[in-house]
Order: structure tokens, then C-alpha cells, then sequence
């Protein structure tokens, strides 16, 4: 497939279903490319639509049917826009570090596909927001489902969730008091079930 040129080309790319309850035109929108006039289009779309299919079937999917309806916050960045984001400080890593993550129709530096959506599970909200325990979400996707990278941002618990070959499965947080790594290879706490850290979210969102 070709980078969309026109309307009915961006519309046909816009319907591809990515999953089950997924298409395309879900990932697509951006406030940096929005306000700042820049193309949030894919130079290679069937990269991007392999690398969100196989986030959207391996993660969006298993956590929307435990957890209920998930709101994407940001996800897709064509380089372009990735870059402007970067070079104004609004919240963009480089280019070269979001390749195989919000950039989806890139390799990594390693030749390695992967994909990245922030997304905010809805039912959470109240939870976090009542007792502060973004952890409960991190330990419940740990344990189920097969990510590389987690990052929690303070509104909403939102988080970054990527798929990547061969995986990291790291765990980082932004939300105080307890910013930086949750766990990652190496750490003691990383092997393992953790059911006691989201055994009460359970049972509230039951």
C-alpha cells in the first residue's frame, strides 16, 4: 500500500481493521499535527499495519475484554511530527528512540517491528484515583500479556503499552512518589506472578 495522497486513499487506510474492535483511523490522530499543521501519515503503511495489528490482537484486545473500554491517548507519530514534538519539548522522545514505538513504520535500530499506543483503561480511573495504585494495572498486564515496554503517566494512569519482537518487558512510571523503574530484567521482583498486587483492583472492577 501506498502513503495515502488523497481523501479516498487516507479512507481506505483509515478502514483497515487492525482487530476486533480496532481500525486504523483509531491511531492516527495527533494535537501536535492538528495544531501545527504537519501530516500524521505513514511513509510505509503496511509496516504500520502489521506492527498495529499484532499490538492491537496481542494487547488492546486481552486488556479491553478483561477491563472494558479502552480510551487511546496517543499512539502512531509519523517521524515528522515525532520530531517536531521532540524539538518543541512536547513530550517526544527522538526519533531513533521511538522507532518500533510510536513511529510504527520503523525498524528499530536492531531491524526490530513494534508499535506503542498511550492508552487509559476507563473502569481503572476510579480505582487510581481513589487509592493512588497505578501499580495494580502495571502487575495485571505483567502477568497476562506479552509487552516490551510500560510507561504511567499521573492523569488517569494512562499508559504507554508497546509491542516489540523480542521484548523487554520493562515497567517505568511518571506518577509520584514512586517515579522510575517498577521492574525490568534483573530485578528481583520481575520473574514470578504477582496476583497479591491486583487481587483488591479485581475484585472492585469484577
Amino acid at each position: 500500500m501506498r502513503k495515502p495522497q488523497t481523501v479516498k486513499a487516507l479512507e481506505d487506510f483509515g478502514r483497515v481493521r487492525l482487530s476486533e474492535s480496532f481500525f486504523m483511523r483509531d491511531f492516527l490522530y495527533s494535537e501536535i499535527a492538528a495544531i501545527n499543521g504537519l501530516s500524521n501519515l505513514p511513509d510505509d503503511p503496511d509496516l504500520a499495519i502489521a506492527a498495529g495489528t499484532v499490538l492491537c490482537e496481542t494487547l488492546l484486545e486481552p486488556l479491553q475484554q478483561q477491563f472494558g473500554r479502552l480510551s487511546v491517548r496517543s499512539a502512531y507519530r509519523s517521524p515528522q511530527v515525532n520530531e517536531f514534538g521532540n524539538l518543541h519539548d512536547l513530550n517526544c522522545s527522538t526519533n531513533a528512540k521511538n522507532y518500533a514505538g510510536h513511529i510504527w513504520d520503523r525498524r528499530d535500530t536492531q531491524g526490530r517491528v513494534g508499535a506503542t499506543a498511550c492508552v487509559v483503561v476507563n473502569r481503572f480511573i476510579p480505582h487510581y484515583q481513589r487509592t493512588g495504585d497505578w501499580e495494580a494495572m502495571a502487575w495485571w498486564v505483567h502477568d497476562h500479556l506479552p509487552y516490551s515496554d510500560m510507561e504511567f503517566f499521573p492523569r488517569y494512569a494512562a499508559f504507554n503499552l508497546q509491542w516489540r519482537e523480542e521484548p523487554i518487558r520493562q515497567i517505568s512510571s511518571y506518577i509520584p512518589p514512586r517515579r522510575g523503574k517498577l521492574t525490568g530484567p534483573g530485578m528481583e521482583n520481575w520473574a514470578g506472578a504477582h496476583e497479591t498486587a491486583y487481587a483488591v483492583m479485581l475484585k472492585e472492577l469484577d
